[in-house]
C-alpha cells in the first residue's frame, strides 16, 4: 500500500504545484467516489478517476467519455492518484509535470461488477456510474495490441445512450464551480494566494462529502453519546460565502435552485465563510414530513434548514474536531439567529440514548441519530454516528408496475435494490400510500421498455407486469421482509431525486461495541469473538455473519436443550452461500473450545472424532466458523446405540405443492396415532415437513429403522400415486418421498431451530399440529419469527416429554394394516 503512489509522488514538485501529496487513504467497498477532470495539458484529454482500495485508479481518456454504445474510446492507463485528487480543479505550473488548466467535468458514485482486482486483471472492468452527466453502465476493456497501459472505454446500451455523442460538446463548465476553462485559468490556483489576503476567508468552501451514519439496532446507553431526531427530509450541505450561498446534495448536487425558498436564510450568521451539513425539511407538516417536503418543492411552500454540523469556519477546517468542540462552535454562531426562521439549530439530548429513541417513535419520529461526542468528522459512514430507526423505512428502485384494472395508472410498483454484483434484485410490491398527485407523477415519469431490468421475477409477478427504466427512487416503509426477501406491506412515502438509482443498496443494522469509537472491534457474541462481522451471508437480504452469530446466540438455549449432547454434522459457508458450501461431521484442528469433541467408532471400525454441543456458545463458535446449519444425530452421546428420536422427512417432487406436503404430514400423524403413536411436526425452512416422534431409549437403531422402513412402504403401496419410500429420483416424480433413511446410526436431520443455507435465511421451526392447518410454507418462519416465538412454549420441547416405544401391540397394529 505505502508504494501504491510512489510513481504520483515522484513526478511532482510539491513546493511548486497545489495538488494534493499522495497519501493512501483508507479502504471501503461502498459509495465509491467516481471523477472525470477535463486536463488541457499537452493535449486536451479526460482523467477518468474510480475510487478503489484507498486510491484513484485513473485512465487518460484523449477524446472523453461518449453515450454512444459505438464509440470505443482510447483510454491510457496512468499512475494511481490520491483520494483528495478527485476533486481537485484549478491551474498545474506549466514547467511541471501535466502542466496545464484541470478543470472538475464530472463526479459521483461508481459500482463495480463484480471482484475489481479480478476485473483488472483480466483487462474487463464492468460497472455502474451516477455521476452528474455520466451514467448508465460502462465497460473498461483491455486493448489486446496496446500492453498493460492501452485501454477502451465502452458505454453499454442502456436507458443512458446517446448515439449523438453530444455528452463533451454539451457540458463545458466545471460541476463543481460553474466555470469554464478560460475563468480556471485566470483564477489559477485560488488556494495559493496570500493568507493575508482580506478575501481569503470569504470564499464559499467547496463540497466536501457528508459523513454517514451506521444503521443499528439499539440505541447507545452513556453520557459519551448525543442523540438527536432523525429527519425525514433531504439532507443538504450548505456553503456560505462572498459569493453567495450555495446547496448541495448529500452526492454533490448543486440545488440552489430547487431550494430557493430557503433564499436569505443564512444572511443572521456572523461569518464570512462556512460550511454547513444539515436537512432540508418543509416548514409546514401535514402528513408525512418527507410527503410535505415533495408538496412544498413542487408548490413553492416554505422550508427550513436544520443545522446539525459545520465542517469549516471562515477558513477553518473543522472536521478534525470532536463533535462536542464542533457543537459548540455552532451554538456559538447561532447565538442571535432566530429560533423559528428558516435556519434552525437542531436540539440535542446528552446520554439516556434508549430512553430518547423511545420517546421519539411515541410522537411518530421515524428514528434518532446518536453521536459520538469525542469523535471527528469523516467523509464516510462510520460507527460514530449511528441512526436507529422506530420502523422498517428502505429506498428502492421501481422496476416495473403492475396495471391496474380501477380508475388509476397502476396497481402497484414492482421494486428492487442493487445487490453487490450490480444486478438489480426484485424486493416486492408498494400498492398503498399513493395520493393522487403521486400517481400521476410516477406513471408520467415513467419510460416503458419490453424486457424486465430485475435479474430475476416470480413467475406470477411477472405475467402481468409492464417494465420500465429504473431510474425513479422511492422511499417505502414496511413491516418487514418475507423468507422470500420481499418486503411486507410496503408504503410509498416519497420519491428520492437526490439519490442515483445505481446508489440504493440495502441496508441492515450493524452490530456494534460499547466502545463506539468508529472503527470498532467486531466485538463478542455469546463470549465469541466473530471476525468479519459485516460479511454478507445471504446475498441481496443484508444478512451478515454477526446476524448469524446473533440468531444462535437467541435461540442457543433451545437448541442446547434439543440438539445439545448430539454428534453433530454442521453445513459451512465460510465465504457465504453464494459461495462454496460443504458438510463437515469430524472435528478439525483449530476449532474453537466451546465445540466439544467425541470419538465414535464407525462402521468400518475405524475411530474419528466427532462435535457435540453443550451450550449455547457452542452454537455461536460453529457460527463464527461459518457455520449455516446443523444437522443432529437420533441420539445422544451418552447411549449413542439408544435413539431417542425418530424422524420421517416429507420431501416432495417439484411438480407438488405446499397443500400436497401439508396434507401428506396429516395423513402420516393420523397413521401414526392409529398404531399408538403420538408425533409431532417440524417446518424443515425448506419445502418439506418433518413428522417426528420422541422415544423412549429402549430399542437399538435396527428396530427403530424396520419400523419406519414398514410404514413408509406401507403407505407408499396403499397410495402408490401419491407416495414413494424409495430414494430413486425416477421414482418421486409427482410423489412424495417419505424418506426413512434418516433412522439409523450416523445418519442425522436437520436441528430445530437452525437456519438453512438457502435465499430467504428461513430458520427450520417446531409447529403445532394446529399451527400447521394455517401455515403457508415450510420456508415461512425468519429470524424475526424465530425470536419472537422464544417468548412462547416450544412444541418441541412440549412434546419431547411424551416419549413413546415400538411395542408388540404397536407392531401388531401395523401387521394388521398391511394384511388389509
Amino acid at each position: 500500500m505505502a508504494d501504491r503512489l510512489k510513481d504520483y509522488n515522484d513526478k511532482r514538485d510539491f513546493r511548486k504545484t497545489s495538488e494534493p501529496k499522495g497519501v493512501v487513504g483508507e479502504s471501503r467497498e461502498d459509495a465509491l467516489w467516481f471523477s472525470v477532470q477535463k486536463h488541457d495539458a499537452s493535449s486536451l484529454h479526460y482523467d477518468l478517476r474510480l475510487e478503489w482500495d484507498g486510491a484513484l485508479l485513473s485512465w487518460a481518456i484523449p477524446k472523453g467519455p461518449s453515450p454512444d454504445p459505438g464509440d470505443k474510446r482510447l483510454a491510457q492507463r496512468t499512475e494511481d492518484h490520491p483520494l483528495d485528487y478527485g476533486d481537485f480543479e484549478g491551474t498545474i505550473p506549466e514547467d511541471e509535470y501535466g502542466g496545464g488548466t484541470v478543470m472538475l467535468w464530472d463526479r459521483g458514485t461508481w459500482s463495480p461488477r463484480g471482484d475489481v482486482a479480478e476485473m483488472l486483471e483480466n483487462g474487463n472492468l464492468k460497472m455502474d456510474i451516477a455521476g452528474e452527466r455520466m451514467r448508465g453502465g460502462y465497460a473498461l476493456v483491455r486493448f489486446k495490441k496496446g500492453g498493460d497501459r492501452a485501454w477502451l472505454l465502452i458505454k453499454e446500451k442502456d436507458g443512458y445512450t446517446d448515439d449523438s455523442d453530444t455528452l463533451t460538446g454539451a457540458f463545458t463548465t466545471s460541476v463543481a464551480t460553474g466555470r469554464d476553462m478560460e475563468a480556471i485559468a485566470e483564477n489559477a490556483d485560488p488556494e495559493a494566494t496570500d493568507s493575508a489576503s482580506p478575501d481569503r476567508d470569504r470564499r464559499a468552501p467547496k463540497f466536501r462529502k457528508p459523513q454517514l451514519a451506521t444503521l443499528v439496532e439499539d440505541a447507545p446507553e452513556g453520557d459519551d453519546w448525543v442523540h438527536e431526531t432523525k429527519f425525514d427530509g433531504y439532507r443538504a450541505l450548505a456553503a456560505i460565502g462572498k459569493g453567495g450561498v450555495t446547496l448541495w446534495t448529500r452526492n454533490g448536487k448543486d440545488w440552489t435552485e430547487k431550494f430557493f425558498a430557503l433564499a436569505g436564510a443564512f444572511d443572521p450568521l456572523p461569518c464570512d465563510a462556512c460550511l454547513l451539513d444539515g436537512e432540508v425539511m418543509a416548514a409546514k407538516i401535514d402528513g408525512s414530513p418527507f410527503s410535505s417536503l415533495q408538496r412544498a418543492l413542487s408548490n413553492g411552500g416554505d422550508l427550513v434548514f436544520y443545522c446539525f454540523d459545520i465542517l469549516s469556519l471562515d477558513g477553518t477546517d473543522m472536521t478534525g474536531e470532536s463533535q462536542s468542540d464542533r457543537r459548540a462552535a455552532l451554538e456559538k454562531l447561532f447565538r442571535g439567529v432566530p429560533k423559528d426562521g428558516p435556519l434552525r439549530l437542531t436540539d440535542q439530548v446528552v446520554g439516556r440514548g434508549p430512553e430518547v429513541f423511545q420517546a421519539a417513535c411515541e410522537r411518530g419520529a421515524e428514528g434518532i441519530i446518536s453521536k459520538k461526542l469525542s469523535a471527528a468528522y469523516k467523509g464516510r459512514r462510520v460507527k460514530a454516528w449511528r441512526k436507529v430507526k422506530c420502523t422498517n423505512r428502505q429506498e428502492f428502485v421501481v422496476g416495473g408496475f403492475a396495471p391496474s384494472e380501477k380508475n388509476r395508472p397502476f396497481a402497484s410498483l414492482l421494486v428492487g435494490e442493487y445487490g453487490s454484483d450490480g444486478a438489480l434484485r426484485y424486493r416486492g410490491r408498494v400498492g398503498t400510500g399513493f395520493a393522487q398527485d403521486a400517481l400521476d407523477s410516477l406513471s408520467n415519469g415513467f419510460n416503458e421498455r419490453k424486457t424486465s431490468p430485475f435479474a430475476e421475477v416470480p413467475r406470477d409477478i411477472e405475467r402481468d407486469a409492464r417494465w420500465v427504466t429504473p431510474d425513479t427512487v422511492i422511499e417505502v416503509e414496511f413491516t418487514e421482509f418475507t423468507a422470500d426477501g420481499h418486503i411486507r406491506h410496503g408504503a410509498y412515502q416519497g420519491t428520492r431525486k437526490d439519490k442515483a438509482a445505481e446508489a440504493v443498496r440495502l441496508e441492515t443494522p450493524k452490530q456494534t461495541d460499547s466502545a463506539g469509537t468508529g472503527d470498532e472491534s467486531p466485538g463478542k457474541v455469546a463470549g465469541q469473538r466473530i471476525s468479519s462481522p459485516d460479511r454478507e451471508v445471504f446475498p441481496g437480504m443484508g444478512c451478515t455473519k454477526l446476524d448469524v452469530a446473533r440468531h444462535y446466540e437467541r435461540v442457543g438455549e433451545r437448541m442446547t436443550e434439543i440438539a445439545g449432547n448430539r454428534p453433530l454434522s454442521l453445513l459451512r459457508a465460510p465465504k457465504g452461500i453464494g459461495g462454496q458450501t460443504f458438510f463437515q461431521k469430524h472435528a478439525g484442528d483449530g476449532f474453537p473450545d466451546a465445540i466439544q469433541e467425541i470419538e465414535i467408532e464407525e462402521e468400518d471400525g475405524e475411530t474419528a472424532t466427532y462435535m457435540y454441543a453443550t451450550r449455547p456458545e457452542s452454537f455461536v463458535a460453529a457460527a463464527q466458523m461459518g457455520t449455516i446449519e446443523f444437522h443432529i444425530w437420533g441420539s445422544r452421546t451418552d447411549r449413542l446405540d439408544r435413539p431417542d428420536r425418530m424422524v420421517f422427512d416429507l420431501d416432495p417432487d417439484e411438480g407438488l405443492g405446499w397443500d400436497d406436503t401439508r396434507s401428506a404430514a396429516f395423513d402420516l400423524r393420523d397413521r401414526l396415532a392409529d398404531l399408538g403413536i403420538a408425533s409431532g411436526a417440524l417446518a424443515t425452512g425448506g419445502k418439506g415437513l418433518h413428522v417426528w416422534v420422541p422415544l423412549r431409549r429402549s430399542h437399538g437403531w435396527d428396530t427403530v429403522r424396520g419400523f419406519t422402513q414398514t410404514l413408509a412402504h406401507a403407505m407408499s403401496e396403499a397410495e402408490p400415486d401419491r407416495f414413494t419410500a424409495t430414494m430413486s429420483k425416477s421414482k418421486r416424480k409427482d410423489r412424495i418421498f417419505i424418506d426413512w433413511f434418516r433412522n439409523a446410526r450416523g445418519q442425522t436431520a436437520i436441528a430445530p431451530y437452525s437456519l438453512r443455507a438457502r435465499d430467504g435465511a428461513a430458520v427450520a421451526m417446531p409447529v403445532t399440529w394446529s399451527e400447521l392447518k394455517r401455515l403457508d410454507a415450510a420456508n415461512a418462519f425468519s429470524m424475526g419469527d424465530a425470536r419472537e416465538r422464544l417468548e412462547d412454549p416450544c412444541p418441541y420441547l412440549d412434546l419431547s416429554g411424551d416419549l413413546q416405544s415400538i411395542t408388540k401391540d404397536t407392531v401388531a397394529r401395523l401387521e394388521a394394516w398391511l394384511e388389509d
